[in-house]
């Protein structure tokens, strides 16, 4: 927001430097990137103003390419401004102009504009044909990015009028535009976009596998609540296609982001209860995937750990304890992969996972307590030198400190 204003002010200052009078063509520039700055810091009225006397001092005549992109800026503010009708008609406007003047990819970014705000005017029929023009212009050779956005936001549209093989192709020419682009984000939205129409269209399994790339296209630490929403459907989809372990994992990580939105905290809530809610879903899920996948399911379950409260952290460290040790054959395997997910936190978080451990670990009997810690002092020298002796340090540290014997790695 500071760079916003500082570059409103230059602009400004920019203005009074070349007077229309004298430099109209760089008044004009000024002002266009002025209007620009404007919209973009959230002042539509300002921005109006401003894109007005650029449009003004650009030409059509003399300069089309420049009168055009000033009249899709126009468009972008007054949509700001709720001025919806208004908005599509200069939208349609500058699709003519950058038409007129020979700039397809300009004239697809204004028919992307335009399908937009005839969908949020309640045309939806007019939103897909503009995007589909929209989609034909912009090529996504030159431009994957806003071309990936048009497969998604038309299969959005399709999706919200029932139409749903078109939107699922429309969204699958998204997921691939997107991840050509190299844009995580846009896969991610994309890629719950199509989860929902797989949904619909009655195929959880599907479903499931789209909303999965959506969790992956959105990192816990990064977008929070996007996560949480992609959880939240994988979560339903889990549900309908019967596996209760996983939806119950995913939502309970839905559940345990403390700024996801209300609707999303409730579907998961609502899984919750449907499934039933219990400590140690984790090990349950990883009964069923591959190995190569236990440390992408530990990575985002002890994220959940360390969001929720200390009883809650104990119950479920309790129950990976019990959980390893009912799976003998892969005890020291599980052990492995917890310890190397441990090794990715930091040393706080790190230390928080070992005490909750050992917390627990005291609540249970001795044999029980050698059992793991056998095991997880088996698993330990898989690890290099410097890890391993890591990771004992921290549990004799933690130990200690809690009046237990040190007796790890």
């Amino acid at each position: 927001m500071v760079d916003g204003l500082e570059a409103i002010e230059e602009l400004e200052e920019r203005l009074a430097r070349f007077p229309p009078e004298r430099y109209p063509v760089q008044h004009a520039t000024a002002q266009f990137h002025l209007g620009v700055a404007l919209v973009n810091a959230g002042r539509p009225v300002e921005a109006e103003r401003a894109l007005d006397i650029a449009a003004g001092l650009f030409a059509p005549d003399r300069l089309p390419a420049e009168h055009a992109k000033t009249t899709n800026a126009r468009g972008a503010a007054l949509r700001l401004a709720g001025r919806l009708e208004e908005a599509a008609g200069v939208f349609d406007q500058a699709a003519g102009e950058f038409q007129a003047a020979g700039l397809r990819l300009e004239q697809g970014a204004a028919l992307f504009n335009l399908g937009l705000v005839q969908r949020e005017l309640g045309d939806p029929d007019s939103a897909v044909a503009s995007l589909q023009q929209a989609g034909e212009r912009l090529d996504p050779r030159r431009s994957p990015i806003e071309a990936a956005a048009a497969s998604r936001e038309l299969g959005t549209t399709l999706l919200g009028t029932g139409q749903l093989e078109q939107a699922r192709e429309a969204l699958e020419a998204a997921l691939t535009l997107g991840r050509r682009a190299g844009d995580q984000a846009g896969v991610g939205t994309a890629a719950n976009l199509l989860g929902l129409a797989e949904l619909a269209a009655g195929d959880p399994t599907k479903a499931a596998d789209a909303f999965r790339t959506a969790v992956a296209g959105h990192p816990r630490s990064l977008r929070p609540g996007e996560f949480a929403m992609a959880k939240a459907n994988l979560a339903v989809a889990w549900e309908r296609a019967g596996d209760h372990a996983r939806a119950r994992l995913a939502a309970l990580q839905a559940a345990g982001i403390p700024t996801a939105a209300e609707p999303v905290l409730a579907q998961a809530r609502g899984v919750l209860e449907r499934v039933g809610e219990r400590p140690g879903a984790l090990g349950e899920v990883l009964d069923r995937e591959p190995r190569d996948q236990w440390p992408v399911a530990l990575r985002e379950e002890l994220a959940r750990w360390l969001d929720a409260g200390p009883d809650q952290r104990r119950a479920e460290a309790r129950a990976w304890i019990t959980g390893q040790l009912d799976r003998p054959a892969v005890a020291v395997d599980l052990a492995e992969a917890w310890l190397g997910t441990l090794l990715e936190l930091p040393g706080d978080a790190m230390n928080q996972v070992i005490g909750a451990t050992l917390e627990a670990l005291a609540e249970l009997n001795a044999a029980t307590a050698a059992r793991f810690r056998a095991d997880v002092a088996r698993a330990m020298p898989r690890f290099h030198l410097p890890q391993w002796q890591r990771l004992a340090d921290s549990f004799n540290r933690a130990a200690a400190q809690r009046g237990q014997e040190p007796a790890w790695g």
